[in-house]
């Protein structure tokens, strides 16, 4: 239960070394977007790559080989969509959520915050974490597609053509 053999901790540590290593190559290999916290597929992404090298790294019936062209299936799937994503909208619309307007010019929407499952005291800590004291001094507050908060001041609004993607965002 504790302890099997010499030869099981031996292969832990040679096949996790490899393991480890051709995932580094891979993730350096296919860019900075594989593991970016962009949005649902991605975080499913991310945890199949730990649990795939969980498993190369534990079980014995795993060949090093097995496991490798499995991280390498993930990565090369998370590339395929990302690509397919930026060229084509009906994918895009597939597997990327919208942001989502929580607060304009100082004012809860209060019916947006329900649908969302955001309650007004996240909203209120997202505002504080930006050092705004009130609502009063923010212009928006964005539930981003990674599921973090944007929060636009006022004092630094603009002109706000950052918020062009976001629906519901009203004219004026």
């Amino acid at each position: 239960m504790f302890f099997d053999s010499w030869t099981g901790l031996l292969r832990v540590v040679v096949v996790g070394a490899c393991a480890y290593a051709a995932l580094v190559l891979l993730l350096r290999l296919a860019g900075k977007r594989t593991l970016a916290k962009m949005n649902a597929f991605d975080l499913v992404v991310t945890v199949a790559l730990g649990s795939t090298l969980a498993t190369v790294l534990l079980t014995s019936s795993v060949a090093l080989a097995e496991g490798v062209l499995a991280l390498a299936l993930l990565i090369c799937a998370q590339f395929a969509v990302a690509w397919t994503s930026v060229r084509v909208p009906l994918v895009r619309r597939a597997v990327k959520a919208t942001p989502t307007l929580l607060v304009w010019r100082g004012r809860l929407r209060a019916e947006v915050l329900r649908d969302q499952r955001v309650s007004h005291a996240e909203v209120l800590q997202a505002v504080r974490a930006q050092g705004q004291g009130g609502l009063d001094q923010v212009v928006a507050v964005v539930l981003e597609t990674d599921g973090s908060f944007s929060v636009i001041p006022v004092s630094s609004a603009g002109n706000l053509d950052a918020l062009e993607n976001v629906p519901d965002v009203p004219q004026s």
